[in-house]
Parts: structure tokens; C-alpha cells; sequence
């Protein structure tokens, strides 16, 4: 098993997952860096209502999610034969670096940091889609909730253990998420806009632990 799919690691992601989206909504102007859904509902409900301006401020970390995909696959294809690097320490390399930009950012311009915290996520999720051989989202929760109650069901039933194993999985993965979203929440009233430098540290470190696997 690639370290990419180890658990530890998928760990390390869903942690820094949940404190981007606590940063952004808690710092950045209420906006939810990685749960899409939510600024869809947002962005609808302000553009029906005639409210442009925050229409706009939560259309743009859409678009800017959906940019973040698309490059990330582009990213996957031209560097998934690579000898020199993996492709997604590539990824991590441009999070680390857009995540220390939006720790510089003041509030006056939330929506640029906004949609750059939002384009990372989109990366990450992108590229680390795996824990010990199951899909799972490093960024949000609401299908690891699914696959992980739906794992849990087969268990009841069948008394599986594989279907135990891989529900114990995706709740804690769900687990260190919201860990993830309490501790930017705090950390956001102490350090504020630079509270998001905490995902850049957990980002190196996911780094370090893929060059080791390199080696």
C-alpha cells in the first residue's frame, strides 16, 4: 500500500481539512473553503434575492474549487510516469505555497484568499482519494458518512469484519475532520489570518512522509 493510502496520512488531510473550512468561514467572511455544497445554497438563496455582491463572494470559491480539480487531473496526467517526483508531492508543493500566500492576505481582500484556500482543497481532494484502498474525502464529510454508516449496516447484518474495518475508517477519518475544524476555530481567535500556516506545517509533514516512501 502506497503511504498516499495510509491511514496516518489520510489522518494528517482530513485534520488540515477541517481547519480550512473552519479558517474561512471563522476568518475569511463565512465562506466554507471545502463544503461546496454550502456555498451553492448560499450563492443561490443571494442571487434570488437580488443580493449580487454576496452571490458573487460565494460563486467564486466554486469556480475556484472546480478550477483546482481540473488542474490537479491535468497535473496527474502529464507527471504520473515521472521518475524525479510524485506527482502529488506536486500537489503539496503549490498547497504549501498558495496556503503561506493566504496567511500574508488581510481581510480586505477575503475573497481572494478565499478562493485560493478553496483551490488547495480541491487539489488535495483530488489527488489523495484513498485510505488502506477506499475512496474517501480528505475535505468534507457527508459521503465518508455515507460509505461509513453504509459499511456499518453490512457489519450489523452479515457480521463482516471487513465491512467493521472499513466503517471504523471512514468515522474517524470524519473524527479528525471535525478535531481539525474545532482547533481552527480556536486557533483562528488567536493567530486569525494566520491561523491557516497551521495547514502548511501538516501539508510539509504529508510531504516528508511521501519522500520517505520515495526513498
Amino acid at each position: 500500500m502506497q503511504t498516499s493510502e495510509s491511514f496516518r496520512l489520510s489522518a494528517v488531510l482530513s485534520f488540515s481539512g477541517g481547519l480550512q473550512d473552519a479558517y474561512t468561514y471563522n476568518v475569511r467572511g463565512n465562506v466554507f473553503a471545502n463544503a461546496q455544497t454550502g456555498n451553492v445554497v448560499l450563492m443561490s438563496q443571494n442571487l434570488m434575492m437580488g443580493n449580487w455582491n454576496s452571490g458573487i463572494k460565494y460563486m467564486l470559491p466554486l469556480l475556484s474549487f472546480a478550477t483546482g480539480v481540473f488542474i490537479t487531473e491535468q497535473i496527474e496526467y502529464r507527471y504520473k510516469s515521472s521518475k524525479g517526483i510524485h506527482w502529488r508531492q506536486i500537489i503539496l508543493l503549490i498547497e504549501i505555497v498558495l496556503l503561506c500566500i493566504v496567511g500574508l492576505m488581510p481581510v480586505d481582500i477575503n475573497i481572494a484568499a478565499n478562493m485560493l484556500v478553496s483551490f488547495t482543497c480541491a487539489m488535495q481532494v483530488q489527488a489523495f482519494r484513498k485510505v488502506h484502498g477506499y475512496g474517501y474525502a480528505s475535505t468534507m464529510c457527508i459521503g465518508n458518512l455515507r460509505s461509513g454508516t453504509e459499511s456499518l449496516s453490512h457489519f450489523l447484518r452479515n457480521r463482516d469484519q471487513a465491512s467493521l474495518r472499513k466503517a471504523l475508517h471512514f468515522f474517524s477519518i470524519i473524527l479528525f475532520f471535525a478535531i481539525g475544524a474545532g482547533t481552527g476555530g480556536i486557533l483562528s481567535n488567536v493567530f486569525y489570518v494566520r491561523t491557516i500556516w497551521v495547514s502548511t506545517f501538516l501539508l510539509t509533514v504529508v510531504a516528508v512522509m511521501m519522500i520517505k516512501e520515495n526513498r
